[in-house]
């Protein structure tokens, strides 16, 4: 064989082989599936910053035209059009939504007799009056108050009644304050005026009923609301402040959820418990007043004079009864409370909407607000809900566009019935139990979004702070060149071990609004955003038209925010965060803030019981143990997420961190560790009672068995000590590696 021809046969088999080999190179393309670029998407910066752009102030005001234009309480018909209203909006072929519905309930309310108002009277001893109570709120702005819709003031779900008796002051009408009145006057029979403050609505009259109190009146302070202004002059339309006949009206519960079927969803097969078994409503006919009204009844008081910090601003000197000042206009007569409430079961709706994700459609973030109020509820809530329906019509039109959906599905809800103690939410909560418990990332609320118009005003469990931060930096105030972020840090700080640095204060969360079933119920990440005032200007306790016939879009347009850009800024802010969790990676949830949390509980328990309870021999050691490797477990966790580098490799490596990221927040419920308290379940964010800033199980069994010195009070102590380890514990499990025990 010729020698050349072998090397040449060799040598073109190279090169043909080199050719293959750059074809190959070349000519396949490296993308990546279409189904790994989808699995390994983040966020998107510039939609974010379109959307931003486009939230517009006048939509925002002209939602809020149309929401408070009527009154609209719970199932009555300004509450139906609001529905039908909302409906249409989230399904509207241009602008509308992937789905909207009813979801209806049958709830038990209270309402007032429209033929037979509530009233106060003053008696003479032949039973001749002499006196009434305003049956409505005077008229200040065209047909606002006159409407015939407006609901008379009243207090939800007091006993209808007419007790009469002596009257006496009794300051808020807290536990304390009866307890100092009593030792000065026998208070069996007397009728008690109580301002708001201080204590929940319901209490104050529970409390009242304990000393033989037989009805209760409850008015507004000017000194709580109003910085002390009284006169007409001074108040609405004038200014921001309540008018002198203002009511603020309210529900007198102390649990939440409709009252007749806790923990079942109020369906017409759901069994309901008797009435007379309700708990935590007035147990004596109850009723609020106007201010004005106030006056003529406490600045003729006899007695001796009130304790100076139950002095208020009505212009005179508050004295406690019993009974009016002798030669007065009211010598020996009585205040009579006349209640003429009933109580039904009615169908209440909320309306769901729903934008389907497309990576993770089994993962839910929620954004919600109520839409009843009890008169036109201009702030409370329609601005709210006008910022809602804003943020649903841009992101609905780049749905209809094709130009957008989220990696996770978004969940809206307009709950019904929430002034009545969170009913919608919480029978929504308990109807999808299972799947929001197992599949909801994290809980928006926007209520009240506008209380006033100079700072964010944000609260939420720690793990969502980070995520209102980022949002926060994005968004311009009002004012040009400052940042929601850096004006909210001029008015709400703290100090953080976790930042290093000053940092906005984020506010906790009690039971106030719809998140509470979310939060203390099912064990969701939740917030609730709002604007609101500077604390340095005012004292007033909340805006001074709350819950009255003065909460209209007059109000709000001329005196909480003209030109209503704080309601856009609160929509650009939500909006964002909105968009941040349904749409990152990794959901951008930070356990490690909850350390700081519970490092300082630990350090208040230590130096408040640590020596108590070593006479007792019951160890503190564990709990610093849980919390410390509860830190450790999220410091681990939080590396491990910086140090993600290929995505495209971990999609299930992701979904893992983000369960654990999810559920962290689970781990701190235990529905049997308040037995006393339906739905509070989270042994971080129950209702404490005790002045120990720690966790409020076990502080307020530790106060209950400091005062009382009884072993089974002790032995619940222990019992508490022990849940919450637990807890941390089983927080801390969830963060580590989940492959392991």
């Amino acid at each position: 064989m010729n020698v050349w021809k072998i090397v040449g046969g060799v040598f073109g088999g190279a090169v043909i082989l080199a050719i293959g080999l750059l074809i190959g190179h070349f000519g396949i393309s490296k993308k990546s599936p279409k189904w790994v670029d989808e699995l390994s998407q983040d966020i998107d910066e510039k939609f974010i910053k379109e959307f931003i752009k486009e939230v517009d102030n006048k939509e925002i005001e002209n939602n809020l035209k149309v929401l408070s234009k009527r009154p609209h309480m719970a199932t009555t018909d300004g509450d139906t059009a609001l529905v039908k209203w909302i409906l249409q909006r989230w399904t509207d072929k241009d602008s509308g939504l992937d789905e909207a519905k009813e979801e209806i309930y049958d709830v038990y309310l209270s309402f007032p007799d429209k033929n037979n108002p509530n009233n106060i009277k003053v008696l003479t001893p032949t039973g001749a009056s002499v006196f009434t109570s305003r049956l409505t709120e005077e008229n200040l702005n065209e047909n606002d108050q006159s409407d015939p819709e407006v609901t008379k003031p009243y207090a939800a779900y007091a006993p209808k009644g007419n007790p009469k008796g002596k009257l006496v002051y009794a300051n808020q009408g807290k536990m304390s304050d009866f307890e100092s009145l009593s030792k000065k006057i026998n208070l069996t029979g007397t009728i008690a005026i109580v301002r708001y403050g201080g204590a929940g609505r319901s209490t104050k009259a529970i409390n009242a009923h304990h000393f033989g109190v037989v009805g209760l009146i409850v008015y507004t302070d000017p000194k709580d609301i109003n910085d002390g202004n009284a006169d007409p002059s001074q108040t609405y339309p004038h200014s921001w402040y309540m008018p002198p006949s203002g009511v603020e009206r309210g529900s007198y519960t102390e649990d939440f959820g409709d009252l007749l079927t806790f923990f079942s969803p109020a369906k017409n097969y759901t069994y309901r418990i008797n009435e007379s078994d309700i708990k935590g409503i007035p147990p004596i006919p109850t009723q609020p007043i106007g201010f004005e009204d106030a006056k003529t009844l406490i600045c003729q008081l006899a007695g001796d004079d009130a304790p100076s910090d139950w002095q208020g601003s009505l212009g005179c000197q508050y004295k406690l009864g019993p009974g009016f000042l002798a030669g007065g206009i009211y010598t020996n007569n009585d205040v009579q409370v006349n209640v003429y409430n009933y109580a039904e079961v009615r169908p209440s709706a909320n309306v769901m909407g729903m934008i389907r994700g497309t990576v993770e459609p089994d993962r839910y973030i929620m954004y919600g607000n109520h839409r009843d109020s009890w008169v036109h509820g201009a702030i409370d809530p329609s601005s709210g809900t006008a910022v809602m329906l804003e943020i649903t019509r841009i992101l609905g039109t780049k749905v209809k566009q094709g130009k957008w959906r989220p990696r996770r599905t978004i969940i809206f809800g307009s709950w019904g019935a929430e002034e009545f103690g969170l009913i919608g939410s919480t029978e929504f909560a308990e109807e999808y139990y299972s799947k929001l418990r197992d599949r909801t990332a994290a809980y928006i609320n926007v209520d009240i979004s506008v209380f006033a118009n100079a700072t964010l005003r944000a609260q939420g469990t720690p793990p969502v702070q980070g995520v209102i931060f980022e949002a926060a930096k994005q968004v311009q105030t009002p004012v040009p060149s400052l940042s929601v972020y850096d004006n909210w840090i001029r008015h709400f700080n703290r100090s953080s071990t976790v930042y290093n640095k000053l940092i906005p204060q984020l506010g906790t969360l009690g039971a106030g609004s719809d998140y509470a079933p979310f939060l203390h119920y099912l064990g969701i990440s939740c917030m609730d955003l709002a604007y609101t005032y500077d604390r340095s200007k005012t004292s007033a306790r909340i805006y001074p038209a709350y819950h009255t016939a003065f909460d209209t879009f007059d109000y709000t347009a001329k005196h909480i925010d003209p030109g209503f850009t704080s309601h856009q800024a609160v929509a650009r802010t939500a909006g964002n965060v909105l968009l941040r969790l349904s749409d990152s990676l990794v959901l951008p949830l930070a356990p490690i803030d909850y350390w700081e949390t519970l490092d300082s509980y630990y350090n208040a328990a230590e130096s408040n019981m640590k020596a108590e309870l070593s006479n007792r021999k019951i160890p503190l050691e564990p709990l610093k143990t849980a919390v410390a490797r509860y830190k450790a477990a999220s410091e681990d966790l939080r590396r491990t997420i910086e140090n993600l580098k290929d995505t495209q490799t971990t999609p299930l490596k992701i979904r893992m961190i983000n369960d654990q990221l999810m559920l962290v927040e689970r781990a701190f419920i235990n529905h049997y560790a308040f037995q006393d308290l339906p739905y509070f379940s989270h042994v971080i964010w129950a209702p404490r009672t005790s002045s120990v800033p720690s966790f409020p199980g076990l502080a307020n069994a530790y106060s209950k068995a400091v005062s009382t010195g009884l072993l089974e009070d002790w032995n619940q102590v222990h019992h508490h000590l022990t849940i919450v380890i637990t807890a941390i514990d089983n927080a801390a499990s969830t963060l580590e590696t989940a492959a392991s025990i």
